[in-house]
């Protein structure tokens, strides 16, 4: 006897139905899984016959053949576990198949037949969102896929349960979205800017920074705050957007990160890669493709410590991604597309002990050492970040001074204000923040007086500007605008915005 049970599977971060034919026939007992299944689904044929027999049902001692539909997409994960035991139930006639075909159904079962989380819920529950499917999937994930309006989900424990819904004995009622948690303001951090002490220039880059959603480094000696700075950027960024966040879960939830409890991510990512990281694992890859760091960071910020400790290798894949805001991922089989729109923060030292630019200790690297720690860094790389500044020690004056600066709070609502502006400025051309103008829009929303462009001619023609960093310093002067509700840009405001280009005027190699 034949039946058909409808599930799903991710492809990158997208949703591909997928149809599960199962088919038993006389001959001896055999299971055979066909359609390009990897080792989890193929070792499904244990976890399903285990599940089945322990949750009181009858396994079928023939033949079956399980198909999985269609056959040249490349099928992985446990989470067809549930589709399976479903769909041999219904050829061997212990539920009816008839009301299968409303349903489709994930989940990964163990051997007692409790039904365990999968990864990838949401992604698969926006793709039904029109299908006038309904979909049946473990209780973990449920509040997950449950905010997507007009989708029935229902939440299962068991295997039995599942049967049990099916012929009506049991009941189960469908989740309806959280609305409150979707309008939920978090803003509670353990953080907050008023921690660090001096660093006036710094925090004022940091705040120019958030406030466009612009690419920063830092470099500075160790101990002068760099990363207590980067660790605080969050407490300041404005909070995602309902679309912003779905858009951040999908990612997450694709690779199971989705945290427990919890149905959406409304906090910005904040995500630090250790230094040992390799360029799949920043930019995403493998033989399956799966999102990288800069995916995970989408929306959110992407800090790299310690930035010339990176192989040079992984540092260069960073390129693409920071120019586009997308990673493509290019397989023999398939054409996988992340979105990575990410805000960029580094930090590091100046030279390979530390200390070139500390007026206190002494630094012993010789002139080739130093040399060869910097170039590290490409030109092309640093060309891609907006604002470059340097980190000095902080002097015991600021240290011992136990009035606290200014609170994040304080800060963030300035940055909201600016990033208003900027929707409104933005809201017919896509994109959010100044950082984001293409060429053209640069051009439209950047006009400058005779004393800015004198003030650009020198930058480019005296201090040797790279065309890129030109509309860098004509985005950032735009935020630099918008901080001080400006609608025009001012020479003041083009001046402060090279000076930002520190790395550039110390011939960088």
């Amino acid at each position: 006897m034949l039946s058909r049970i409808f599930s799903s599977a991710t492809i990158g971060i997208e949703a591909k139905p997928i149809e599960i034919e199962v088919d038993i026939t006389r001959g001896l007992p055999n299971v055979v899984i066909v359609g390009l299944p990897d080792a989890a689904i193929r070792e499904s044929r244990d976890r399903v016959k285990a599940a089945i027999k322990n949750s009181q049902f009858e396994y079928p001692s023939e033949k079956i053949t399980i198909n999985l539909a269609p056959c040249d997409i490349k099928k992985e994960g446990p989470s067809f576990d549930l589709p399976i035991a479903i769909g041999i139930l219904a050829a061997s006639g212990q539920i009816d198949f008839n009301i299968l075909k409303d349903f489709v159904f994930l989940g990964e079962l163990a051997l007692n037949g409790k039904i365990r989380p999968i990864k990838g819920a949401l992604p698969i529950a926006m793709s039904l969102k029109n299908s006038r499917k309904k979909l049946i999937l473990p209780e973990e994930n449920a509040r997950e896929a449950s905010i997507v309006e007009g989708l029935e989900t229902y939440p299962v424990s068991t295997l039995s349960n599942v049967s049990n819904f099916l012929k009506g004995i049991d009941i189960i009622a469908p989740l309806s979205p959280d609305k409150e948690i979707l309008l939920e303001k978090i803003q509670n951090y353990e953080l907050d800017f008023s921690d660090v002490k001096g660093q006036f220039l710094a925090k004022r880059a940091m705040e120019i920074a958030s406030s466009g959603n612009h690419n920063i480094i830092m470099i500075g000696p160790p101990g002068s705050g760099k990363t207590m700075l980067a660790k605080r950027l969050p407490t300041i960024i404005p909070e995602m957007t309902i679309e912003e966040s779905l858009e951040t879960t999908k990612i997450h939830s694709v690779l199971g990160l989705i945290p427990a409890k919890s149905s959406i991510i409304r906090t910005r990512p904040f995500r630090t890669p250790h230094h040992t990281a390799s360029d799949i694992s920043l930019v995403g890859g493998g033989t399956v493709p799966k999102p990288g760091e800069v995916s995970l960071a989408h929306n959110g910020v992407l800090f790299m410590d310690e930035l010339p400790e990176f192989h040079r290798n992984v540092l260069e894949a960073l390129r693409q991604p920071l120019e586009d805001g997308y990673v493509t991922v290019s397989r023999i089989n398939s054409i996988v597309r992340f979105p990575s729109k990410f805000m960029l923060v580094c930090a590091m030292n100046p030279c390979p002990c530390g200390y070139l630019t500390d007026t206190k200790k002494q630094c012993h690297c010789t002139p080739n050492q130093i040399q060869k720690y910097m170039s590290k860094v490409s030109g092309p790389l640093l060309d891609r970040i907006d604002i470059h500044i340097e980190v000095p020690s902080v002097k015991y004056k600021d240290l011992s001074d136990e009035s606290s600066g200014e609170k994040s709070e304080v800060i963030r609502s300035r940055i909201m204000q600016a990033r208003e502006i900027q929707l409104a400025r933005f809201k017919d051309e896509g994109i959010f923040a100044n950082s984001q103008m293409s060429h053209k829009l640069a051009r439209r929303y950047c006009k400058l007086d005779d004393a800015s462009r004198d003030l650009l001619k020198i930058a480019i023609t005296e201090l040797g500007f790279s065309a890129r960093c030109y509309d860098k310093i004509l985005r950032v002067s735009r935020t630099i605008a918008d901080l001080e509700g400006k609608p025009d840009i001012w020479p003041d405001h083009v001046s402060e915005a090279i000076q930002y280009r520190s790395l550039d005027r110390n011939m960088w190699v």
